[in-house]
């Protein structure tokens, strides 16, 4: 039977202020958000371990407890090392007993963002930078310091960050909480078209699903027709299917066995392409990406790519090269 998450708390008291030891705990436990990742809800397991010892000082009645713990079990995925910086606000809210759907909205508001942030930060920034000088280091020296070097700024560097940003946007929250509070329902709102402009943003950068199908004599691309319409048509058409379908009671592990069904029947009957770098015995990439289990189609050949300047030269030369062999005699012009 689903849980039903109530609006507001049973105990609207405001909670005593966390203390820096169970702060710096959560830092710690936040070090496990990706220990329990599912494809359902990501972090969502890992999130609530870490931030538990923080509700359970807060929230002494049990009925909020309950209620706290099912609404951070919801979906959740963010950067792992600048997730405290989420903690830190969600804590404030919850320690003010703010409406659980301005709690969410901000969860969900704050997490997004911080994912291209944080790849930005450590694994363009702080990893090529580091790594390229300590391997050096150990290269030169043909020491082992350069590899433990590595690892100790590493490490150094985000666990800094994590403790940091934890205590900031703790305090940062409790003096915000106010003016969220008071604007509940605008930010919820601006929260919630701030995330579907988010999801409509991944649809067009990752969305790849493309067919591989072609029609009529001369064969006609259907994707590039679609193409022509709108890029990336199938991606939406398949996001806002499967939008309706949970809208009907769908789990998302259901969404995720249709899409693995209808992938892998749809290569089988060469409706889709791939993307496999495939190659035929002569070297050339085979059309679509892979060859079907069912050809029900004629793929059209690729267009024989433009000779340059000096392989039509070349080409010209081979035949003078076999009429003079054959005793007819022929020169090239200079």
């Amino acid at each position: 039977m689903a849980y039903n998450i109530p609006e507001r708390y049973s105990d609207l008291t405001p909670a005593a202020k966390l203390d820096k030891k169970t702060l710096n705990k959560m830092v710690w436990m936040s070090c496990f958000l990706q220990a329990s990742f599912n494809y359902e809800r990501m972090q969502a397991c890992g999130w609530l371990w870490g931030i538990l010892p923080g509700l359970k000082k807060i929230h002494t009645n049990k009925e909020d407890l309950k209620a706290s713990m099912a609404h951070n079990l919801d979906f959740l995925n963010t950067h792992p090392f600048l997730v405290t910086f989420v903690m830190g606000i969600v804590l404030s809210l919850e320690q003010n007993k703010a409406e659980t759907a301005t709690i969410r909205s901000v969860r969900i508001s704050a997490a997004g963002p911080l994912g291209g942030i944080g790849d930005a930060l450590f694994w363009l920034t702080l990893v090529p930078i580091t790594a390229g000088i300590t391997a050096n280091m150990a290269l030169n020296d043909k020491s082992i310091i350069g590899a433990i070097l590595f690892l100790v700024i590493f490490n150094a560097v985000q666990f800094a960050v994590r403790y940091f940003l934890m205590h900031w946007s703790y305090n940062l929250g409790t003096k915000a909480v106010t003016m969220l509070t008071s604007n509940a329902k605008e930010f919820t709102r601006a929260a919630s078209i701030l995330g579907i402009f988010t999801v409509g943003a991944l649809i067009a950068n990752y969305g790849s699903t493309s067919l591989r199908i072609a029609i009529a004599d001369p064969a006609i691309n259907v994707q590039n027709l679609l193409n022509g319409i709108l890029p990336k048509l199938l991606p939406l058409v398949i996001t806002i299917g499967l939008f309706f379908l949970i809208k009907k009671g769908w789990t998302p592990i259901k969404c995720i066995l249709l899409i693995l069904v209808a992938g892998i029947v749809g290569c089988a009957f060469g409706i889709f392409a791939g993307d496999s770098k495939a190659i035929d015995e002569n070297g050339a990439s085979i059309n679509g990406g892979y060859n079907p289990l069912v050809s029900w189609y004629d793929y059209p050949e690729p267009a024989a790519a433009e000779k340059t300047g000096q392989q039509a030269y070349d080409a010209i030369q081979g035949v003078v090269d076999q009429l003079n062999k054959a005793g007819v005699s022929v020169t090239m012009p200079e």
